[in-house]
């Protein structure tokens, strides 16, 4: 039987029965990214929502939703972090039992947060796709009942409440852009702003790694990915939802697709300019304004001296916060590297004494902070006067890693790489 529909009372239905669970998230302004875009942008920060993303809205409205014969059976869900926590949580403020299936390699941040809400992990499955299917089956096996991360129309409307906040807060919206995994948060907000502001865009992200959407959209009927990958654990699905797609099908006006580089130039934005921590799937909405910012430009506002204040304003969606420390400080240091901060050189020096000195005088004058240095005198690949140098450079933007280049170049020294 095929899904009902979702409609904006359902959603409606669904902010009311969220009512003193769900907090209504603050939309922050962000005048760099106004002055990229040339339009005022404003960031939904659901990476402060309870248990750090959106997910708890939609979980909580589906357990909400069920008799106390059901809630008596208990819920099982399969989640990559965020969706279990989100169902934890919503299963212990309605008194349930919850199971959730994680696969592994999940966040140990995430796994630990999802226990302390109150459910019972099990780690199963090499991805979400592995464990989605151990969930099902523990659900056909004890009756408990699977809540599903994004393809369910009570799922789906409680993500949706996202939109009518967003509408509530900035009636002109004339963007709303969203990261986009199964498509639940997407197809939400989409039923809700479409509904209340017809003329206003949806725009949908995905990582270009993990991006089902479009050669979905393309065949008409959802496609599966063999191997979606990408840093972005909490988009990384491999297949849209059926119901999700019929409402991203109809409604989403474009989904468009991001690098691994740029979601972690937008992370690390998020960190320095907004003083925000936001997980690379959160971030993928500011990845798509750096990656084409003339593509949300307003035509009533132009790029020039106060653009930002001009235009309908571009909301773009943090969908969640939780990142494991070790995962961002990776990319961390990758955003830096896309943005030109960070510099990884090879070089052949001649093996003699102080020739290391020299080249590290060489990248002193050229204002280069050295991190760190790794020197290989023995390998089969090195001639008997050689040596190899590895150096880590903090550096300040593409310009100056041209300059160190060229600083190199001029000293005679081969640059490898």
């Amino acid at each position: 039987m095929a899904a009902r529909a979702v409609s904006l009372d359902d959603v409606r239905r669904a902010q009311r029965t969220l009512a003193g669970v769900a907090q209504r998230t603050a939309l922050e302004p962000s005048r760099h990214l106004s002055r990229l875009v040339g339009a005022p942008v404003r960031l939904k920060c659901e990476n402060l929502q309870r248990t750090g993303s959106f997910k708890v809205r939609g979980a909580y409205v589906r357990i909400a939703g069920l008799s106390a014969g059901e809630r008596a059976a208990g819920v099982v869900a399969a989640s990559a972090g965020n969706h279990g926590q989100g169902v934890a949580l919503a299963a212990s403020l309605l008194d349930v039992r919850a199971t959730v299936f994680m696969p592994e390699g999940a966040q140990l941040p995430k796994l630990a947060a999802t226990r302390d809400y109150g459910a019972r992990v099990r780690v199963c499955g090499q991805d979400l796709a592995e464990a989605l299917a151990a969930a099902r089956e523990y659900a056909r096996a004890t009756g408990a009942v699977f809540i599903h991360p994004f393809d369910h129309p009570d799922v789906i409307a409680g993500q949706g409440t996202v939109g009518l906040e967003i509408l509530e807060q900035c009636p002109r919206a004339g963007t709303v852009v969203v990261g986009v995994g199964g498509g639940g948060l997407v197809a939400g907000i989409a039923v809700a702003v479409k509904a209340l502001s017809p003329d206003a865009r949806i725009v949908g992200v995905q990582a270009a790694g993990a991006a089902a959407y479009p050669p979905s959209l393309a065949a008409g009927h959802p496609v599966t990915l063999e191997a979606p990958v990408t840093m972005a654990d909490g988009i990384r699905v491999g297949r849209p939802g059926d119901l999700p797609f019929r409402i991203v099908k109809e409604l989403v006006d474009e989904v468009r697709t991001v690098s691994e580089d740029e979601l972690a130039s937008a992370l690390l934005l998020c960190l320095e300019r907004a003083k925000l921590v936001v997980e690379p799937a959160g971030a993928s909405p500011v990845a798509a304004l750096l990656s084409d910012p003339a593509a949300f430009r307003a035509s009533e506002g132009g790029a020039g001296e106060g653009a930002e204040e001009e235009g309908r304003p571009v909301v773009a969606v943090l969908s969640g916060g939780n990142v494991d420390a070790l995962v961002l400080q990776r990319v961390l240091r990758h955003g830096m590297a896309a943005a030109g901060r960070y510099l990884s050189l090879r070089l052949l020096l001649t093996d003699r004494p102080g020739a290391l000195a020299a080249l590290l005088e060489v990248l002193s004058a050229a204002d280069a902070n050295v991190v760190d240095v790794s020197h290989v005198r023995t390998d089969p690949r090195l001639g008997i006067a050689e040596a190899e140098v590895e150096v880590h450079l903090e550096t300040t933007g593409p310009g100056h890693c041209a300059e160190v280049r060229a600083a190199l170049r001029a000293a005679g020294y081969p640059v490898m790489s």
